[in-house]
């Protein structure tokens, strides 16, 4: 399968690119209503906001533990099929989830030990996943590609939690079948992906190996700054845990009014990843990227003082379009960046630290809620946002001065 050589050519008329695409929307759909089925399920058993941050923390701890070995997997073996293992075990985790709601034995030990499973297979199959493009596109037409794969991940992420709403207010068992099919259907659908991959470099096991992905990014300020500035601002404000609370307890809206809420964020993604598959921004990337780092944080403020439900869904909407610009610029970096060799290894770390960001901000979220409340622990997430952008700005200068995508590498 050849390569696209310029950006003239539709990315729709690629197929291994359409069907990258689909694994990547099929994967954020059953994600996302994996996500709003398990936190819909945990409030309704428990009522307790810690035990909506104890989710993020169990997917969490092997996001941080697998994270040198599913790199050095990633460059060593065939990458569809680690992403299909880890999806086949992403279906089984929630397959067991519909059986147990099915027989009434749906308990919150077993949705935690299920997220715990699912957190795992993702382990796996994201640095796979995300570190395949460069072996199916040009590096001219990588920021049209990732633009585009980002809005339809995002229409998933739209998508996926309205319909995981509808599903648990049908049936909480057909909600998890749903999604386990979804998960099946995408791993098989990658094994059938045709790519450029070099042959895999059969590289010692030893602790150089596993951690040369960090070097990697160490050695690299750019890649590292924008790694670790989405690391903390998504650590230190992220408040998507804390919707089920809003959706039910202040807004009184019903899981339908929490799968909106979920679904907000993707809507202004949406646009904006449309824009820039159009539109890539070509200069000024890292001015960019903290000024829409900073509006991630406005949007998290607005979130805590909306006083309706339709303010709430703006304020989600302004933190979805922001933040889809800042990783569509870092993840363009890091592939550009990075040698094929080592892109699995790097994209494993790239990958556990937006795991880490994302299920440990939101056990943030909830011990914060529970210590202080729902709407301060908002408001001093997006407070914190802001405090983290403004630090970077002077720690990681290299960042905030670069220019361009691709650069000399270490």
């Amino acid at each position: 399968m050849s390569q696209i050589d310029s950006p003239a050519v539709p990315l729709w008329r690629h197929p291994a690119f359409c069907r990258f695409l689909y694994v990547r929307v099929a994967a954020s759909l059953a994600l996302q209503i994996q996500v709003v089925a398990v936190g819909w399920q945990m409030y309704a058993l428990t009522g307790s906001p810690f035990h909506l941050g104890l989710i993020g923390l169990v997917q969490f701890i092997p996001a941080i533990c697998l994270f040198p070995f599913t790199g050095h997997v990633a460059d060593r073996f065939d990458r569809r099929r680690i992403t299909f293992l880890g999806e086949t075990v992403e279906a089984l985790a929630v397959g067991l989830l519909a059986m147990a709601s099915f027989t009434g034995q749906l308990r919150p030990n077993l949705l935690l030990a299920m997220a715990f499973v699912v957190g795992a297979g993702r382990a796996f199959e994201q640095p796979s996943v995300q570190s395949i493009l460069p072996n199916i596109v040009a590096p001219d037409v990588l920021p049209h590609a990732v633009a585009a794969s980002t809005s339809g991940s995002q229409t998933a992420v739209v998508a996926g939690p309205a319909l995981g709403g509808i599903l648990v207010a049908l049936s909480p068992t057909l909600v998890f079948v749903v999604c386990a099919l979804i998960w099946l259907s995408a791993g098989l659908v990658m094994l059938t992906m045709a790519m450029q991959k070099p042959a895999a470099l059969r590289m010692p096991l030893d602790l150089k190996t596993l951690f040369s992905g960090v070097s990697f990014i160490a050695r690299h300020r750019v890649v590292l700054g924008a790694v670790l500035l989405d690391l903390l601002a998504v650590l230190f404000g992220n408040a998507t845990a804390l919707l089920p609370i809003f959706a039910r307890d202040i807004y009184v809206t019903g899981p339908l009014g929490f799968g909106a809420l979920r679904a907000a964020p993707a809507v202004g993604s949406i646009a904006i990843a449309l824009t820039l598959a159009r539109w890539p921004i070509a200069d000024r990337v890292g001015r960019v990227m903290f000024a829409t780092v900073t509006m991630f944080g406005i949007g998290t403020i607005l979130l805590g003082l909306a006083p309706s439900f339709v303010l709430a869904l703006g304020a989600m909407i302004v933190i979805g379009a922001s933040d889809t610009v800042s990783v569509v610029i870092r993840q363009t970096m890091v592939q550009l960046r990075t040698p094929d060799e080592m892109r699995g290894r790097v994209y494993a770390v790239n990958s556990m630290v937006t795991i880490t960001s994302n299920q440990l901000g939101d056990f943030r979220a909830g011990a914060a809620a529970a210590l202080f409340g729902t709407i301060p622990s908002v408001l001093i997430g997006g407070l914190s946002i802001i405090a983290v952008v403004a630090i970077s700005r002077r720690v990681f200068a290299e960042l905030y001065r670069a220019d361009r995508y691709a650069g000399a590498r270490p």
